[in-house]
């Protein structure tokens, strides 16, 4: 064989190989896509069931997703969190 011709067939693999990283990157995002749109799809069936379970209207007569109570250890440990202006000390005000 020439080398053009192990050159062609070169680039034509090449061209393959290229055409099958695409076709695989095609389904990754169509599983992608598929996968927000049934999460999407469960989000808004549990607001909606949350909604009717509460019964709560809104001043519209809208229907509104009702809260969601927090876990009672949830509670105690965001009151425990140290947040960058605890750690600051007292600010000092300069008097004219």
């Amino acid at each position: 064989m020439s080398f053009q011709t192990i050159s062609l067939l070169l680039n034509w693999m090449e061209l393959g190989v290229l055409l099958a990283i695409l076709f695989r990157l095609s389904y990754t995002f169509d599983l992608i896509a598929n996968t927000q749109r049934e999460l999407r799809r469960a989000i808004h069936h549990l607001g909606d069931r949350r909604a009717a379970e509460a019964g709560v209207n809104t001043f519209f007569g809208d229907r509104e997703i009702a809260p969601v109570s927090r876990l009672p250890h949830a509670h105690a440990r965001a009151e425990n969190t140290i947040v960058s202006d605890d750690l600051a000390g007292p600010s000092r005000e300069v008097n004219s």
